[in-house]
């Protein structure tokens, strides 16, 4: 017997018998349910690291706030020192300040408007910390 002469009879039993074991035995379900259990532990392991990330996003927005506080804090007191604490009878003329969102109308006084005009002092901005280490972004915003 030729190799093609055995090729076309055993070709049509291999494929039955593959066909049998993966519909008739489970096998194609067994198949897909470990694909599917791969891909929800990949996207479970994704949604925890975003998690973690989101939580040192706001750690260190929280310690930015503390350094600023503290350091409007710092700032008030050397101020009442250079005024002298005996000025204006011991009161303090800082407490319970904040900073000015707005210094009166600018369309009024003829004083054009910042671009940051709109924002609170507080405002963090856009954290671009992300993009530091990716120097290919860089290199292609560059280049467009």
């Amino acid at each position: 017997m030729k190799k093609s002469e055995l090729k076309k009879v055993l070709k049509p039993l291999i494929k039955e018998c593959i066909q049998e074991a993966i519909l008739e035995e489970g096998l194609l379900s067994t198949v897909i349910s470990e694909v599917v259990k791969g891909l929800g532990t990949t996207q479970q392991l994704v949604v925890e690291q975003k998690q973690e990330n989101d939580n040192e996003i706001r750690q260190l927005q929280l310690q930015e706030k503390q350094k600023r506080t503290h350091k409007m804090s710092e700032t008030r007191k050397k101020m009442l020192d250079a005024i002298g604490r005996d000025s204006y009878n011991g009161v303090d003329l800082f407490e319970n300040t904040a900073p000015l969102t707005r210094a009166g109308n600018p369309a009024a006084s003829g004083a054009p408007q910042g671009a940051l005009s709109g924002l609170e002092p507080t405002d963090a901005g856009v954290d671009i910390s992300r993009f530091a280490g990716k120097a290919n972004i860089w290199k292609a915003l560059a280049k467009g």
